[in-house]
C-alpha cells in the first residue's frame, strides 16, 4: 500500500508541474486602477452608436471574469436585450433607467443612480436608458453576449 501511495503522489506532483505552466497562463494578474488612469475607446459594435467602453479587468470576448465600464452620452437608449451569463451592473456616475421586459416602455423603468446596482441571471430580459451622461460597471463572466429581443433592434444589422 506504501508503494502504491508513494507512486501515485509522485504520479500527481510531476503532472502538476507539467500543468501549472498552463494553469499560471490562465490566470489574470492583480489590477488596480484609478479613474483617471481609464483609457476610453468607441464603444461594441453590438451597442447604439455612441457608447464607450473601458475594460478594467479580463477579456469580456473570452472564457473568465471579466470587469468593463461603458459610458452612455446623454438620452442614449438600448432596447430590450439579454445575455448569456450573469450580469452584475454598477451605476459609477450618473443615473439610468433599467427596466425589465421585452417591450420597451419608459413608464416601467427603475432609476439608479451613482452607486446603484442591478444583478441579472442570464436570459433576462431589459433594456436600458439616461436622460445624462453615465457610466456603468459591468461585471459578468465572458464570453459577453448581447442578444436583442427583436433583432431588428441590433446595430449590427445595420453595418
Amino acid at each position: 500500500m506504501q508503494s502504491f501511495m508513494l507512486r501515485a503522489t509522485t504520479c500527481a506532483s510531476a503532472l502538476l508541474l507539467v500543468l501549472a505552466p498552463a494553469i499560471a497562463q490562465q490566470q489574470h494578474q492583480h489590477t488596480m486602477v484609478n479613474p483617471g488612469d481609464i483609457t476610453w475607446k468607441d464603444g461594441p459594435p453590438s451597442l447604439p452608436k455612441g457608447s464607450q467602453i473601458a475594460v478594467i479587468y479580463g477579456d469580456p470576448a473570452k472564457d473568465g471574469v471579466f470587469v468593463m465600464r461603458l459610458k452612455f452620452p446623454a438620452n442614449y437608449k438600448i432596447p430590450p436585450h439579454t445575455h448569456s451569463t450573469d450580469e452584475v451592473v454598477t451605476v459609477v456616475s450618473g443615473k439610468v433607467n433599467f427596466g425589465m421586459g421585452a417591450t420597451f416602455d419608459p413608464a416601467k423603468t427603475t432609476v439608479l443612480t451613482a452607486g446603484g446596482i442591478v444583478a441579472m441571471p442570464p436570459g433576462t430580459q431589459h433594456f436600458v436608458q439616461n436622460d445624462q451622461e453615465t457610466v456603468v460597471q459591468l461585471s459578468s463572466r465572458g464570453p459577453w453576449t448581447i442578444a436583442y429581443v427583436n433583432p431588428a433592434d441590433d446595430p449590427r444589422k445595420s453595418q
